[in-house]
């Protein structure tokens, strides 16, 4: 071990000690006595005592803020060591607990809930919002599991999945006609930080953009039908000597038909989106399903002379809605088709892994730039407006797939290179995997 240096206080003191023992000894020798050297130990041990006593007293009444005992030496210089070491402590201890009490004001005056949840899942501190949000009562909900208070079994299946990344709408513990979102941050050895925040309004508000658009649809129709109808009689009874009649009948019957596929496709949307995901789900046989949609990619431009492989096994299937999924791939079928030009080749493949089943369908054809591919699957989005014109969609194909395949636990994932093509793959999990056990891959 390293020797400590010796303060020059100390020294003093050493050096008194030693020189009032020596006289001591010396007495004892003049007077051949041993009683003044056991005095002049008993004087030192007796002074150093009384200081030791002072200053314990001194420490343990420090806080009703007494100064300091006064002495000398080297008990004086521990006097002073300890008092100016003891203020800054203090100081430290008064700084630490002003910015906890300003931490704790903080937190209690936002109206976002804040929840703090220990590795076991169980509360350890929550703020006044949410009492109110959570319908938290103090001390009663301390310590007490935080699904044991949030009973909702979507609540613990986004806990058990600690996949984290998004947050969690859900209605309130305490009042079903209030939405919150909860956002979830690890920090520590495996605790949470749970953020609950009220999102009525703009649940409400969205709701009401939802309804709008069903509605708004829905009356579109009815209309269309009727313009539809008398446009088809007028485009059979004018002669077509009348060119310019002619061709205006065309165009609007060019543009009714465009206005009855987006009417029909946000029809799908409103459904998709105001609808539960069903859970009866029945197995839907792949192979069939991807042979049409193949027929139909080839029937839709005979012009182009487009090459569209498939690759599928005959006893492929997948759990879920017929319907739904065949809206789905046909969309992706529909703008590979689109965006692919004259003797471009389209290439549609199922396969299955570890992971689960898998649908991609490629191209070669324009190819979409990197900054537009995270914003392709919301409505009306298009990366040109120009293709508006040239491809006739309806800009709502690829947010149908999206809730299509948020309804069957799957993603879409989008990978493109500008001039080179894309290549669109829907990924579904194990569990919604329906093949037949006797199922041989063969291309088509």
């Amino acid at each position: 071990m390293e020797s400590q240096p010796v303060t020059p206080t100390v020294r003093q003191e050493l050096r008194r000690i030693t020189l009032i023992i020596l006289a001591g000894a010396g007495l004892s020798l003049m007077l051949d006595s041993l009683w003044p050297v056991l005095m002049a130990t008993a004087l030192c041990l007796i002074f150093n005592l009384r200081q030791l006593m002072r200053l314990s007293h001194w420490v343990v009444t420090y806080e009703q803020g007494k100064p300091p005992p006064e002495s000398q030496g080297a008990w004086g210089d521990l006097f002073d060591r300890l008092y100016h070491l003891l203020r800054r402590e203090k100081a430290a201890r008064d700084e630490l607990e002003f910015l906890i009490t300003r931490a704790e004001t903080s937190i209690t005056a936002l109206r976002d809930a804040i929840v703090v949840v220990d590795r076991q899942g169980r509360i350890e501190y929550w703020n006044r919002a949410a009492d109110r949000l959570l319908g938290f009562k103090a001390p009663h909900d301390k310590q007490q599991t935080l699904t044991n208070l949030i009973r909702d079994p979507r609540f613990a299946a986004y806990l058990k999945d600690g996949n984290f990344e998004h947050p969690l709408a859900l209605p309130a513990p305490n009042d079903e006609h209030r939405m919150l979102e909860f956002t979830i941050t690890r920090f520590g050895a495996g605790d949470w930080l749970v953020i609950v925040r009220d999102v009525t309004r703009l649940h409400n508000l969205e709701q009401m953009r939802k309804d709008f658009v069903g509605n708004v649809s829905h009356e579109l129709k009815t209309p269309l039908t009727v313009l539809k109808g008398y446009l088809e009689t007028l485009l059979d009874s004018v002669p077509a000597e009348q060119k310019r009649v002619h061709r205006a009948l065309i165009q609007m019957n060019q543009q009714s038909l465009r206005m009855e596929a987006l009417v029909n496709d946000l029809l799908l949307l409103a459904r998709l989106e105001g609808t539960e995901a069903e859970h009866d789900n029945e197995r839907q046989a792949l192979a069939p399903m991807l042979r049409r949609l193949r027929q139909d990619a080839l029937a839709m431009a005979p012009d182009k002379q487009q090459d569209v492989q498939l690759e599928v096994a005959p006893g492929a299937g997948l759990l879920g809605n017929g319907a739904e999924l065949h809206s789905a791939f046909a969309n992706l079928v529909t703008n590979a088709v689109k965006y692919t030009p004259a003797g471009g080749h389209i290439r549609i493949r199922w396969w299955e892994d570890d992971q689960g089943g898998h649908l991609s369908v490629t191209d070669d054809g324009v190819g979409i730039e990197a900054q537009h591919i995270p914003r392709l699957t919301e409505r009306f989005y298009r990366p040109d407006s120009s293709r508006v014109t040239q491809t006739g969609g309806t800009g709502l194909g690829l947010a149908i797939v999206k809730h299509v395949l948020l309804r069957h636990d799957g993603q879409l994932d989008i990978r493109s290179t500008p001039g080179r093509g894309s290549t669109f793959t829907c990924h579904f999990p194990s569990h919604r995997l329906a093949s037949e056990e006797a199922a041989t891959s063969s291309p088509a």
